[in-house]
């Protein structure tokens, strides 16, 4: 069976920029308070025009050209968003279409944070079973449509982007895709989640009153878990495969909280120099975060061929992941 290998990446962010003295203007909060609760400094906002396909085919375009590839040459469009840009048709049917992959086939992966995380280990299963050669897996999310401007606990932490990697057969069997690990955890939807819009709470006057179609988190216990369990999947996964966090050459994690990755890696062991954090120029952009912190740890030189690299992330759900891939180029 063939090994998966990440052959090409690209990532898209709007050009208009919010900064923490833009929110200073809108809500109650300041820059320091920001800050030093989250480590946000600014984050990209899409203009009123532009919706997540739109972000995810300039981000998918930018990688197939990266590797050479034609569009009509992709197998299979992952696309991982809490944003689509309709609930149907799916927004990997609309990403096909414009960036004109005719024959690919495709569908929205929704886990939250983890989206990515979960798209990249199914283009991976997909391509070990020999069924596919080429998968695009996107990571893209409009957040500021569902963020509430009004609210300070959370309007603060997030942005817009978009990111995608190009999944391959490896020839060279030492690199690619190593091993993951992943979970739900159902008791936690309460905590954060976009009530309305759904079967369960269709759109109505009532709901848009209640302002139930924007992000509603208890900020507490979804910092306690992510923290908690982040660490402990890391860890298990690690230990699973026998490698000491000392191996672990860069570790890319969500981007959700400055405070939840370096308590994350603290408790592993891992030197703040490996570990990729550039949450301050985007907030979380949800599904773009792996994909983001992956291109500046490529950029940076920090992640070369043959470099072990542990990917992780905690979202709404609960959803927790954690995988190793051995970077192929």
């Amino acid at each position: 069976m063939p090994r998966a290998k990440i052959s090409a990446l690209g990532c898209y962010v709007p050009p208009r920029v919010l900064t923490n003295f833009d929110l200073e203007k809108m809500v109650e909060t300041n820059n320091q308070w920001i800050l030093e609760r989250t480590g946000i400094s600014e984050r990209h906002i899409a203009g009123p025009e532009v919706a997540t396909s739109d972000m995810a085919v300039e981000a998918a375009r930018i990688a197939l050209a990266a590797r050479g590839v034609e569009p009509s040459e992709v197998d299979v469009i992952l696309l991982c968003t809490v944003t689509p840009d309709m609930l149907f048709p799916s927004t990997a049917c609309l990403v096909q279409h414009k960036l004109g992959a005719k024959g690919a086939w495709g569908f929205d992966l929704v886990a939250a944070c983890c989206s990515f995380l979960y798209g990249l280990t199914t283009a991976a299963q997909m391509i070990g079973a020999g069924a596919q050669r080429k998968v695009l897996v996107i990571g893209a999310d409009t957040m500021s449509r569902v963020t509430d401007y009004t609210d300070r606990a959370t309007c603060i932490l997030f942005g817009d982007g978009a990111g995608a990697f190009l999944v391959e057969p490896a020839e060279d069997d030492s690199l690619g895709a190593i091993d993951f690990l992943h979970e739900i955890d159902g008791s936690g939807g309460e905590f954060l989640n976009m009530p309305a819009g759904g079967s369960r709470l269709p759109a109505s006057i009532e709901t848009v009153q209640k302002r139930q179609h924007y992000i509603h988190q208890a900020g507490q216990p979804v910092f306690k878990f992510a923290v908690r369990r982040m660490y402990e999947v890391c860890r298990d996964l690690l230990a699973r495969d026998n490698i000491d966090p000392s191996q672990v050459k860069v570790m890319i994690p969500h981007q959700a909280n400055r405070r939840i990755i370096t308590a994350c890696t603290e408790r592993l062991g891992l030197d703040p120099d490996r570990v990729i954090i550039n949450i301050g120029r985007y907030g979380n952009t949800t599904s773009a975060t792996l994909p983001l912190a992956t291109r500046e740890a490529v950029d940076s030189g920090k992640l070369q061929k043959g470099d072990l690299v542990l990917f992780a992330a905690v979202g709404a759900g609960y959803t927790v992941g954690a995988s190793l891939w051995r970077w192929a180029y």
